[in-house]
């Protein structure tokens, strides 16, 4: 498979935003951990080992052990330097090194979306986790970043005749869905969030970026240095076409969320195709008579 992201320049970003850690820089985790502790937290259920899965920061097993459902807690990074020194396993960015049905709980928090392989991400979840075990993620999905995009490619083409891409592709709800039920998580739901932040500038939006580590890493990226000058341009485009009228400009995230069950035979199952009692047709009709 070819692959999409340059894995070991992923690591060197988060590496780089883990040491020159900068104060509200991780506001779109914490964003992701507070709506992981109201996710889990509908969850009527406790959980003997938890994993948090390549999600960088520690916000993750902070959740899981402030809701008091998780007994035993264990992170999977894909860099020492991302434990900050305390206990976990440091695995492959593309081999999730757990063992089959080891865990009962799996979360991942804004990570998905740099794997090069996501089916393969959650065929390997799906099965370190035990039968009737959880799986609870977030990843940014389609629309993140689009105003970026946009302005990005309009400079390079207005200056170049050509461009390159610049922003990573995301995944669309509608597909995320789909990856969950070919990794054979049962039960799979997928929903979006769209979450709008606001800049003086462009320049604003990517030093947040920087800081989050998470500027791109694609494998096809050009190897030419950026010019000064397209990214003023951008930045004029961006502010033509997505500024408010206090003239700050927008930039979309869109939160993916993702849950799934590993088989078991006590779940629930839909009813076979004809076993229903009473047909639509006469329950229409009924209610049309009211």
């Amino acid at each position: 498979m070819q692959p999409i992201f340059d894995a070991s320049l992923v690591i060197a970003h988060r590496r780089r935003a883990v040491a020159q850690a900068i104060a509200g820089a991780d506001f779109l985790m914490a964003r992701a951990a507070e709506d992981l502790a109201d996710r889990l937290a509908a969850v009527e259920r406790k959980f003997e080992r938890g994993a948090a899965i390549f999600s960088v920061s520690p916000a993750a097993t902070a959740v899981l052990a402030a809701s008091g459902k998780v007994a035993e807690l264990v992170r999977v990074e894909a860099d020492k330097s991302f434990l900050g020194g305390g206990p976990g396993i440091v695995s492959d960015p593309e081999t999730i090194a757990l063992e089959p049905a080891s865990i009962d709980l799996a979360v991942s928090l804004l990570a998905l979306q740099e794997a090069n392989d996501i089916p393969g991400q959650l065929i390997q979840i799906r099965r370190a986790l035990k039968p009737d075990g959880l799986f609870l993620g977030v990843l940014a999905g389609a629309g993140t970043l689009a105003e970026l995009r946009e302005s990005l490619l309009a400079a390079e083409t207005e200056l170049t005749g050509g461009a390159s891409p610049r922003v990573i592709p995301f995944t669309d709800v509608r597909d995320a869905g789909g990856l969950l039920q070919r990794a054979g998580l049962a039960l799979p739901v997928a929903d979006v969030e769209t979450v709008t932040v606001r800049y003086d500038t462009m320049f604003g939006l990517m030093a947040d970026l920087r800081a989050m580590g998470v500027t791109s890493a694609l494998a096809d990226r050009s190897r030419k240095p950026a010019t000064r000058r397209l990214f003023q341009r951008a930045a004029e485009i961006y502010a033509e076409r997505f500024s408010d009228p206090d003239g700050r400009v927008r930039a979309s995230f869109s939160f993916v969320w993702l849950s799934g069950w590993a088989p078991d035979p006590s779940q629930q199952k839909p009813l076979k195709p004809g076993s229903a009692q009473v047909s639509l047709a006469r329950v229409l009709g009924e209610e049309g008579k009211k």
